[in-house]
Parts: structure tokens; C-alpha cells; sequence
């Protein structure tokens, strides 16, 4: 049996990666593209693994996807492949919809194809997971109760405006062509060997060299952390046990999507 991963060699899909390959016996396909943010360098430790297979790719192939879902048959995908940093969307707001719009878009139809070509027990136990983000939610007030699954999306930059239509897109694909798909939205991810461009790695660099510390807008945003391998096995979680066609919330001080996680886990 295979995964196939895109993605895998960013921050959160290289830990996700080390982490499968730790517990887990099934092989994982791993496609990335190998942007700035993406370095096989983070897989060093598994490069001698028959157990991951490394391909460089980009998932708005969408030839070479379809080419790959026929070649290892997976029993799911786990979407990781993103442009992740509100900065960026904002200076180049078209390579966030060229990758999270018609990338996922170009997934989401490569794996219905091969879906269909599944027997009906494999189709059973298919799932397509798409790794999302708490900033489809926007921003709350300092006494408003934390995001739930069912809070309304309220996008405020290109880059989270580009992760909720990809959300909407694998909704529409489940409830349209009964694709089983999986979402997870995730506060911030913290950990080593963090993208430096990110706050907290970002903040330490700055502090290490003796520069001006950076403070965005007013000084008052506060942030939910998420420690990263605490992300990976809540994803391990939701796949092997998430209801197909619904999104989890994941970390921060939502007691709500913990709760949803442990009753995940005990069921």
C-alpha cells in the first residue's frame, strides 16, 4: 500500500513525512516542486529509505499526476503543496492562485479519474486530504470565543483567499462527485528548521544578530501556536478516522477542534 504526499519537502510535509516513515509501514510518494521553501536537505535522513520515494514535480502537472496515481495506485493523497506566507500573496497574489487554486484544482480532478477507475472497495477506502489553514477564518476580536469548523470563512489576503477557494473546491468535489475527502485547517506551525521568513524563526535570527526586533501593525496581534509534530499526528488521526466530507480544526486554544480530535481518537 502507498500514500502519495505533495508537498513533502516543506516545512510541515517533511515532519509529516519523518513522522509516517517512523510509525508507519506504507510507502509514501513524495512530489514537490522544490521552491525556495521546499529542500530536500530535510529529508537527508531518509534518503536511503525504500520506503519514500522522491519525485520532483509540480501538482499543476497535472499529466504527471495522473501519470503517478496510475503508477503506485494510493490509497490517499495528502495535499501539503502551498504558497504559505501572507506577505508574498500580497506583493504576487498570482503564483498563490496559480498553486492553491488550480494546483488543488488540477489534484481534485487527477484523483476523481483514478477514483473511478478504483474497484468499490478501494474506492471505499480512498481519501483525498487537503491541509489547510485557520486564516480562511480571518482575524477575531480579543473577546470573541475561537474559530469552529462552522465559522463562517472571512479571508483577508490573497494567500488566505486562495486556501478557502481551495477548501470550497474539495467540498464541492465530495458533495458533487462523492470524491471522500478529508479537510484540516491548522493554527501556526512552529518547529525546527522553520522557512526563516516565519515569525518565530524570523524573531530569533533578528534577536541573534543583534537587529531591531520587526513589529507588525499595533504590537497586539496574538497568534495560536502549534508545535509541528503535534500537527502530524492529528493529521495520522483525521486520516485514519475523520468522517469523509468533513474539516477539522487543529491546535491553538480552540477547545472545540481538540475536543472533535479526542473524540476522533477515542472512537
Amino acid at each position: 500500500m502507498t500514500i502519495l504526499v505533495t508537498g513533502g519537502a516543506g516545512f510541515i510535509g517533511t515532519y509529516f513525512i519523518l513522522s509516517w516513515l517512523a510509525e508507519e509501514t506504507e510507502t509514501i510518494i513524495n512530489v514537490d516542486k522544490l521552491s525556495y521553501a521546499g529542500s530536500q536537505i530535510n529529508l537527508n535522513s531518509c534518503q536511503n529509505n525504500k520506503q519514500h520515494i522522491f519525485i520532483k514535480g509540480d501538482i499543476r502537472q497535472a499529466a504527471l499526476i495522473t501519470k503517478l496515481l496510475a503508477q503506485y495506485q494510493p490509497r490517499a493523497i495528502i495535499n501539503f503543496a502551498a504558497e504559505s506566507h501572507v506577505d508574498r500573496s500580497i506583493k504576487n497574489p498570482q503564483i498563490f492562485i496559480d498553486s492553491n487554486i488550480m494546483g488543488v484544482f488540477n489534484l481534485l480532478e487527477a484523483s476523481r479519474q483514478y477514483w473511478l477507475s478504483l474497484s468499490a472497495a478501494a474506492q471505499a477506502n480512498f481519501r483525498f486530504m487537503q491541509i489547510s489553514t485557520d486564516e480562511v477564518y480571518g482575524t477575531l476580536k480579543a473577546d470573541e470565543k475561537p474559530f469552529t469548523e462552522a465559522h463562517p470563512y472571512a479571508q483577508n489576503s490573497p494567500y488566505s483567499a486562495s486556501k478557502a477557494s481551495a477548501d470550497h473546491l474539495v467540498r464541492a468535489y465530495h458533495h458533487t462527485y462523492a470524491l471522500p475527502t478529508l479537510v484540516t485547517n491548522c493554527s501556526n506551525n512552529y518547529g525546527p528548521y522553520q522557512f526563516p521568513e516565519k515569525l518565530i524563526p524570523l524573531m530569533i535570527d533578528q534577536a541573534l544578530a543583534g537587529k531591531k526586533l520587526p513589529n507588525y501593525g499595533d504590537g497586539q496581534q496574538i497568534r495560536d501556536w502549534l508545535f509541528v509534530l503535534d500537527h502530524c499526528r492529528a493529521l495520522k488521526t483525521v486520516l485514519k478516522k475523520g468522517k469523509i466530507g468533513n474539516s477539522y480544526n487543529i491546535g491553538g486554544n480552540n477547545e472545540y477542534s481538540n475536543l472533535a480530535i479526542v473524540e476522533l481518537i477515542c472512537s
